[in-house]
């Protein structure tokens, strides 16, 4: 009986030897060898590859000094939780990211807290206020949720919440930590890029003025290099010719892409023919067109006017590119509203109605650029179709309207008394119809066989029939890109300037934001980089919360299930357990 005893004891310390063994051999190699296991259906903890060929490529330090360090609600604490990890993640596949968490209201020399804070907002991070329960009561608390980010000589300041206004706190806290991924390998590539790219708003023909396209272009100027390009007939304007060694000219394109934002004055022959021979050589171009002229102004006086046809000389063009501009405007519901003072005397009122002339436009297939985005306004806009002119070129829908849809040829008549009728199916009888395409390939010149063999054989001309492989983008709305100046009322409820400009998508009307701003920036990144970083923005993660109206209606029964049968099962199974350890040990 003592030597089975023996027996048994020395086969469990052999056992618990072997056990640590093991541990301490995966230790070692874990130390070598990173893996993780990733066990959400939508892998969202998992790098892309655009994500790790980024980190690989640094060659320099990259220092993050995140500003989520303290006492801070449990949304905010999960924020910190989520960022600290993907750092981790970064460290994985470079050795060069570097990080440190700070509480800027460490001090409790308040001047010096001051000081900090001001800091901060003058490197460009928002803070926001919480009021939070302590032992002295209810106190209110300054959070910066942000990070420093530094490279070699230059920073950038990373704001790290991301979400509409009108959403909850808590959505808003899961779309930053869902956007962690996107925010931060953006912006380590926007610091470490050298030669960035050069992004040009074309003018002369009547485009949105500066103020109109003010936020994009700050926007983009985060990324890219922002210019105005003047056709005006001049071959330079948009490519570049340069002499190589033995003396034969080189042509490229002088921007990497060019942005066509409303026009409202027709193009000369000269102008599309710089732009088709931009296009022939690579250059990419967004197409961001008013078939129909219409506007709110003329509305402002009188309660109907006219959408007329707009003549901007470009039809043959974009048809030889292998698309149509329908000359009509389209209705449809759900849509934007507008403010309508109703009453008399000194009892008008503003109310806010269903406007379907601006129509909100939804993802036309599950490309990268409309993945995931959210509805994007529309003002006045028209549809599209694809032409049998370029069966060689790529159309993909982008953007289109809802299944409650409404076609009218111009001219139209608007009048403010559609703001009467209530939505109904037989108001719009037709489905979606698309407002936006991506075309790629390689296109054919519009003037192969429009001109003299003097031109066409010019080296100095170098004339192309043919373009490279390349891609543009053409919207049938020119106020998809335009942002909303402040009117008297929102400026001084706001302490803003009026006229001053407003961000891309938000409505000042109805405090709503829509997704214009993410759409064009898509659009361009695509344009530009592919599918990369926009493939990481348009993942699809799952946002689990909690139905709060679950949780709140039978709240002792969530507690229980939550917190006392897991208690319990462990406390069942520790005496099962031990009941079958006693049978085995007795016998």
């Amino acid at each position: 009986m003592d030597n089975k005893r023996k027996n048994i004891k020395r086969n469990e310390i052999m056992s618990l030897i072997i056990t640590l063994i093991i541990i301490v051999l995966i230790n070692i190699i874990g130390s070598f060898v990173y893996t993780r296991f990733d066990l959400t259906s939508e892998k969202r903890y998992t790098l892309s590859d655009t994500s790790k060929e980024i980190l690989k490529d640094l060659d320099d330090y990259v220092y993050f000094r995140v500003y989520l360090e303290g006492d801070f609600p449990a949304g905010f604490k999960k924020l910190r939780k989520e960022t600290k990890e993907m750092l981790d993640e970064f460290r994985a596949y470079s050795k060069f990211i570097d990080y440190e968490f700070i509480n800027p209201s460490e001090s409790d020399d308040p001047t010096e807290r001051q000081e900090t804070y001001k800091i901060l907002w003058q490197n460009g991070l928002n803070y926001y206020t919480e009021t939070v329960q302590t032992n002295n009561g209810m106190q209110q608390i300054m959070i910066w949720p942000g990070i420093i980010m530094s490279y070699r000589e230059n920073e950038l300041a990373i704001d790290l919440l991301s979400g509409q206004s009108g959403q909850s706190q808590e959505t808003v806290l899961n779309n930053s930590a869902q956007d962690l991924e996107y925010k931060l390998i953006s912006a380590i590539k926007e610091i470490a890029t050298v030669n960035r790219r050069t992004v040009a708003f074309s003018e002369g023909h009547g485009e949105l003025a500066d103020l109109e396209i003010y936020d994009i272009a700050n926007t983009l100027a985060q990324k890219y290099n922002i210019r105005r390009a003047t056709l005006n007939g001049q071959l330079n304007a948009l490519l570049k010719r340069d002499f190589d060694r033995d003396s034969s000219i080189v042509i490229k394109p002088a921007f990497d892409a060019l942005i066509i934002a409303k026009p409202t004055q027709p193009f000369s022959e000269k102008d599309k023919f710089i732009i088709d021979q931009y296009i022939m050589y690579g250059g990419k171009v967004m197409w961001l067109l008013d078939p129909v002229s219409a506007s709110m102004d003329s509305l402002q006086s009188a309660e109907s006017t006219m959408g007329l046809a707009q003549n901007l000389n470009l039809d043959d063009m974009l048809f030889n590119y292998g698309l149509r501009l329908n000359k009509n405007l389209l209705l449809a519901y759900p849509c934007a509203q507008i403010g309508l003072v109703t009453g008399q005397g000194n009892n008008l009122q503003s109310v806010l109605l269903p406007w379907y002339y601006f129509p909100l436009l939804n993802p036309a297939s599950e490309h990268p650029i409309v993945r995931n985005l959210e509805a994007v306004k529309a003002e006045f806009v028209s549809s599209l179709e694809p032409t049998t002119s370029a069966p060689e070129i790529q159309k993909i829908p982008l953007l289109k309207t809802s299944d409650y849809t409404k076609t009218a040829s111009a001219p139209v008549f608007i009048s403010l008394e559609i703001l009467n009728e209530r939505p109904n199916a037989s108001m719009f009888p037709q489905k979606g119809m698309t407002t936006a395409f991506l075309l790629h390939g390689s296109f054919k010149s519009l003037y192969e066989y429009r001109l003299p063999e003097a031109i066409t054989e010019s080296a100095e001309m170098g004339f192309k029939s043919n373009s490279v492989n390349t891609s543009m983008i053409v919207i049938s709305d020119g106020d998809i890109i335009r942002n909303q100046l402040a009117q008297l009322d929102y400026a001084k409820k706001n302490n803003k300037r009026v006229g001053s400009p407003l961000p891309l998508g938000y409505d000042q009307y109805t405090n709503i934001t829509y997704g214009n701003k993410q759409f064009i920036e898509n659009a361009v990144s695509y344009l530009l980089e592919g599918e990369g970083l926009i493939s990481i923005r348009s993942r699809e993660l799952k946002i689990r919360l909690l139905d709060m109206n679950k949780v709140n209606s039978k709240p002792i029964m969530w507690q229980i299930i939550n917190v006392v049968v897991p208690s319990a099962l462990v406390i069942i199974l520790g005496i099962v357990l031990a009941v079958l350890r006693k049978k085995k040990f007795t016998k």
